[in-house]
């Protein structure tokens, strides 16, 4: 791998011992694609900027090591190749000799086969990630944008990240999308399709995807747009940002994390934009200009509002507004205002937060497919969190009204191999059968228990409850949880397993959670059914390939 070191110019300058501070510069002509760097978290944060032909292009801040690193990340330099590009670092310079440019990252050989990097779970490279942003098809490919800090494991220095897909489960991670400006930082938001050209981006003929998104600066939080002409490869951000800022209408710095739709019956776009204290709704022909129309209390951070037919019935459609916490409510829309009619009910908790779904979705697909934040770590790894797998959403007729159901979207089926289909065993012989696969890095098994004498009844992994269904108090693991027949004796669930975390979705998708798969405890059982007198009903258990396509020999 060709390695270019950088070169020393100036001479470091300290400030009293309180604060030492280094003002050392390097510069170098970029020849290759990557500079990497590296980073310890024994040192405190400092910034770093990046000057090209004397301009100001980023300015981050950086751990960066002066001795052995924690681990590396790196900088996409390639539109400055063959420029002269300065560093300064406000930080110890003597980690700025360590830094090389070269055509790989840092660690590229281990590249998604690091011991606790996901398998069947979406994250970057490198870095922080945290709500996904932007989630829209375009031409036969998934966009998935995201909360990133490309520079360090925590949070920091959010921009977009960008990510695509073809199938929503192999992804494929690009360069980063959009930087943070002299607005502020790059917090979450939507992106649209403008085919008709309402924003006035288009050129050639070719429609703008169009981001919005909040810049947060320490005074206040402001939307503002930008656009792609390129499948979302590269953007240009709207010269007239922000396009609202409504800091004193609220009297509130939070006022973030706008969706975007097209609202086809008034010819117009909608956002939806978490201000204060609930969701608000703002209307606009143009992408740029924001007229408010009305609030719905009741929800913090990234809204979401979109319509969808109960029961599968297109004649019967509700629409669902909820917030980051997977709160909603069901009611009616007409374009300025939503009028809630059932809820606040919970579809999903756990790991889970800020999840959106995907707008632009073909007519003949017709899904409502949701990607949600998985606040989960992973020890020793340069990167922090993941994605959980995308779902659909769908509206359905219960006893007590319509609810919310979540499920795998049917391409997560693609990844799984049957390991065996047992339609009705005791609870001896199932764990006899399932404790084989114990140890499995990536595994999703599904089943219905049948109680009898039991009122406690469920599964666990090496002590931990992945599933535990009290009967007498109504709970699944914990949390309030009552079957569509009060009275039922059964409960079924599909569990996904990955390295470092564990899905699970009750009755058809009624309820679900995610959490973090826990170390496993040597002195306790691997599979464990446990209950009084119960069956075990329909017990599916499967292998699954991982989503970075050369690991699939791992260990399942």
């Amino acid at each position: 791998m060709k390695r270019t070191k950088l070169f020393l110019l100036s001479v470091c300058t300290a400030l009293p011992a309180t604060v030492q501070v280094y003002a050392k510069d390097i510069s170098l002509k970029i020849t290759e694609k990557y500079l990497n760097l590296p980073v310890s978290h024994q040192v405190s944060r400092s910034i770093m900027t990046f000057e090209v032909d004397g301009r100001k292009e980023r300015s981050f801040e950086i751990r960066l090591a002066a001795g052995t690193a924690d681990y590396w990340v790196f900088c996409d330099v390639s539109a400055f190749k063959g420029k002269e590009l300065k560093i300064s670092y406000g930080g110890d310079s003597d980690g700025l000799k360590n830094i090389y440019q070269a055509d790989r990252i840092a660690g590229h050989e281990n590249l998604y086969r690091e011991a606790n990097r996901p398998q069947l779970h979406f994250t970057p490279k490198r870095g922080w990630h945290n709500d996904p942003n932007g989630l829209i098809y375009d031409e036969g490919e998934y966009h998935l944008f995201y909360q990133h800090n490309p520079y360090e494991r925590d949070w920091g220095n959010m921009h977009w990240g960008h990510a695509v897909s073809e199938d929503l489960i192999h992804w494929e991670e690009l360069p980063v999308a959009l930087y943070p400006d002299e607005h502020g930082a790059v917090f979450s938001g939507s992106a649209v399709i403008d085919y008709g050209n309402t924003a006035g981006f288009n050129r050639g003929g070719t429609p703008a995807m169009v981001a919005a998104y909040t810049a947060d600066n320490p005074d206040r939080q402001i939307q503002c747009i930008a656009y792609s002409l390129d499948r979302g490869r590269s953007w240009t951000k709207y010269d007239g940002n922000p396009v609202i800022d409504s800091r004193e209408k609220w009297n509130s710095k939070d006022t973030r994390d706008p969706k975007v739709f097209r609202y086809e019956p008034n010819n117009e776009w909608v956002m939806v934009l978490n201000e204060r204290d609930g969701h608000s709704i703002y209307t606009s022909s143009n992408l740029k200009d924001w007229k408010y129309e009305s609030h719905t209390t009741g929800f913090w951070e990234c809204p979401e509002l979109f319509e969808l037919p109960v029961d599968g019935n297109s004649d019967n459609k509700k629409w669902v507004m909820y917030g980051a916490s997977g709160t909603y409510m069901i009611g009616a829309f007409d374009g300025k205002k939503f009028t809630p009619e059932f809820g606040k009910y919970y579809y999903t908790t756990g790991a889970i937060y800020a999840a959106q779904t995907f707008t632009n979705i073909p007519d003949a697909d017709g899904r409502r497919i949701q990607i949600g934040w998985g606040r989960i770590s992973h020890p020793e790894m340069p990167f922090k969190s993941l994605m959980l797998l995308p779902t659909e959403l769908t509206l359905r007729t219960v006893k007590d009204g319509i609810r919310l159901f979540s499920n795998p979207v049917k391409e997560v089926d693609k990844l799984q191999t049957i390991l065996f289909h047992e339609r009705s065993i005791q609870v001896k012989e199932a764990n006899a059968l399932l404790r084989r696969y114990s140890d499995a890095n990536r595994l999703r098994v599904q089943f219905t228990i049948k109680l009898s004498h039991a009122t406690d009844a469920g599964l666990s992994l090496y002590g931990q409850q992945l599933m535990r269904y009290d009967m007498n108090s109504n709970t699944v693991n914990g949390v309030f949880y009552s079957p569509d027949d009060m009275t039922s004796m059964e409960i079924s669930a599909d569990i996904i397993i990955d390295k470092t975390s564990v899905e699970v979705f009750i009755d058809g998708g009624a309820y679900s959670y995610s959490m973090e798969r826990k170390t496993p405890d040597n002195d306790r059982e691997g599979f464990l059914f446990w209950g009084n007198n119960i069956e075990i009903k329909d017990l599916k258990v499967y292998s699954m390939n991982s989503i970075w396509k050369h690991n699939d020999h791992e260990k399942q």
